[in-house]
């Protein structure tokens, strides 16, 4: 049985739909959680939700920071396991209309920001000689999607990265996967009018949008011993909508 007893683990973007799901899901295996966000009112109801939590406010935009961040991280947990970088952003419009600055921002905080939360906290994992990182990507990185070549750019290339770094640390007992989750039921697509929602489920095999238990179950297992000897690897989690 998966259990996390002992284990420290930083959630980036924890208070989003998969965010809450991955903080349920590692707290109910008894991991020890810090989550992050920038909105601290989110995070302190997050708090009150999941009492033995730690919580931390902090923009990964700011690079300069994030060596920091990590020490802050580590200090708090005494001690860094997982690391599940979940956070990210998207700024969609067609390609024509596509502002530098939407561009830029989208690289650079759902790559660049994971490329340095990865770097610092593998930098804490070597220590231990021990680490499991799980990077969260798309169904879009893989499929593209009208109007996010930024965004599907972004994520496709994590999964490259990701290749790079579990290539890097294979040998020092850390592991780097990817789980690219498909159309996920949210709060956003609650809103979705029915008859789009029908249009959008039936693209999906399964014939349902995924929950964020779906992806959090898969991190789960990504990031623990039952996963030892799986790296560089990326799981999709989408019912069936794209096949790699």
């Amino acid at each position: 049985m998966i259990n996390f007893k002992e284990k420290k683990i930083l959630i980036t973007g924890a208070t989003g739909g998969i965010g809450k799901a991955l903080v349920k899901k590692f707290v109910s295996l008894e991991g020890n959680v810090l989550a992050t966000g920038t909105k601290i009112e989110k995070l302190k109801a997050l708090k009150e939700e999941f009492p033995n939590i730690t919580i931390l406010k902090f923009d990964i935009s700011e690079h300069s920071k994030i060596e920091e961040f990590i020490e802050n991280v580590s200090s708090q947990l005494v001690g860094l396991d997982v690391l599940v970088n979940n956070a990210g952003i998207n700024m969609d419009n067609l390609s024509l209309r596509m502002k530098d600055e939407e561009w830029k921002k989208v690289i650079d905080i759902n790559l660049g920001s994971t490329f340095f939360l990865c770097k610092y906290a593998i930098k804490k994992m070597l220590k231990n000689k021990y680490g499991r990182i799980v990077n969260i990507t798309s169904i879009v990185g893989h499929t593209g999607n009208l109007g996010q070549s930024n965004y599907s750019a972004s994520k496709a290339a994590i999964v490259g990265m990701s290749k790079s770094l579990a290539i890097e640390y294979a040998k020092k007992n850390i592991t780097i996967n990817c789980v690219s989750p498909g159309f996920i039921q949210s709060s956003m697509t609650d809103r979705i009018v029915e008859s789009i929602k029908a249009a959008l489920t039936s693209r999906i095999p399964m014939s349902r949008l995924g929950t964020g238990e779906d992806v959090s179950n898969t991190v789960a297992f990504l990031s623990s011993e039952s996963a030892s000897y799986i790296t560089g690897e990326t799981i999709h989690v989408n019912g069936g909508m794209y096949m790699a």
